[in-house]
């Protein structure tokens, strides 16, 4: 499916098809959490706070252990 990056206000954005937002079950005001991938494409999942918490959770570690995890990578 092809979308146009649109001006919308004083906002850039995206409008969804109808077709598309009953397909994926998405409502006006619905949030989405987009990723952007290795080989920059990106990927779009209804927004979880729970998901979003433990992924704050392991950026964290991450960083305070990120010479550990260097150490362990070779």
């Amino acid at each position: 499916m092809k979308l146009e990056v649109k001006k919308i206000g004083n906002s850039t954005g995206l409008i969804l098809p109808k077709e598309l937002m009953n397909r994926l079950n998405l409502q006006q005001g619905d949030w989405l959490h987009v990723s952007e991938l290795p080989d920059r494409t990106l990927q779009i999942t209804p927004y979880d706070p729970d998901h979003e918490a433990a992924l704050k959770i392991a950026r964290d570690l991450f960083k305070e252990y990120q010479d550990t995890f260097k150490a362990l990578a070779k």
